[in-house]
């Protein structure tokens, strides 16, 4: 029997729906899933393995100009999922007029298999889909479009069939249990961050970085200490709350939520340092874990 294995990288503009359709993938709550644009901050890999196929998903942060160093080093990782895919599958939306012309030009250089997925037409007639389909064909050479809806999880089995039609003999890269590069450290922060973003408005969420101090976990309870960066006093403030209200709603959800990670009871402790604007201070983001 023949092995398939492969690289499939999600790539698209902020607030398209590629973490949500990553989960509907991979079948795992891997990537964070918020309203909120600019969500997905680091390359994060799925793994699905069958009998006789794997495919590595790799979720990217959404394409944009970057405005300061944070955003350069997201560029970096989407920069790096171009470079080792096997097959790409492009993210849009009905009403998105994808118009970045020089990622358009790198599909059409490299010949790697491209699979548009146009998101969210649950929302829309067959009518204005069909009008959507036809604005697409032809833009990207090697490419298929396929409608779906990452959210109902429609034509979800569709991609699958694509992907593997596309997918290069290989051995599988990853052990048959694995389902991500990333480690259970790094989905504690992210599982804090999406509730930052869920809780707080304007500039807070994306002015906060949460790293784990301490993990420790037996077999009834997990013991995380977490410090949540901000890049001013004020946001501090904001964070915490008056009397800590806030503080102690977010540390509520992420302790929920973390509990349904782990699938046991969760001790959160969540403290707040300023770092200050950390998001363009070189040394910081290296701290932090970001490629610059």
């Amino acid at each position: 029997m023949q092995h398939k294995a492969g690289f499939v990288n999600i790539i698209g503009n902020p607030n398209v729906g590629k973490s949500t359709l990553m989960n509907a993938l991979v079948g795992e709550r891997l990537s964070v899933i918020t309203a909120k644009a600019q969500t997905t901050r680091h390359r994060i890999l799925g793994i699905v393995t069958g009998e006789d196929y794997q495919i590595v998903y790799s979720d990217t942060p959404g394409i944009l100009d970057p405005k300061y160093l944070l955003q350069k080093s997201m560029m970096v990782a989407v920069d790096s999922a171009m470079a080792d895919a096997d097959v790409f599958l492009l993210v849009t939306e009905m009403y998105e007029e994808f118009g970045r012309q020089e990622i358009i030009d790198k599909l059409n250089k490299c010949q790697i298999p491209v699979i548009v997925l146009i998101n969210k037409i649950d929302m829309f007639t067959q009518t204005e889909v069909a009008a959507k389909i036809i604005t697409w064909e032809g833009r990207i050479n090697n490419s298929v479009i396929l409608p779906i809806s990452a959210k109902e999880k429609f034509n979800i089995d569709g991609i699958i069939q694509l992907i593997l039609g596309r997918l290069p003999e290989a051995p599988p890269f990853y052990p048959p249990d694995e389902l991500t590069d990333r480690s259970e450290r790094f989905f504690v922060t992210e599982i804090v961050r999406a509730n930052i973003l869920e809780y707080y408005k304007k500039e807070v969420p994306y002015c906060t970085e949460v790293t784990v101090d301490t993990f420790e976990e037996d077999e009834k309870i997990v013991r995380i200490r977490t410090v949540i960066y901000v890049a001013r006093e004020t946001q501090k403030i904001i964070l915490i709350g008056e009397n800590g209200r806030a503080m102690k709603r977010l540390g509520i959800a992420a302790r929920k939520e973390l509990e349904t990670f782990f699938g046991k009871q969760v001790y959160l402790e969540m403290f707040v340092k300023v770092s200050k604007d950390w998001r363009d201070d070189q040394s910081q983001l290296k701290r932090f874990g970001y490629q610059l």
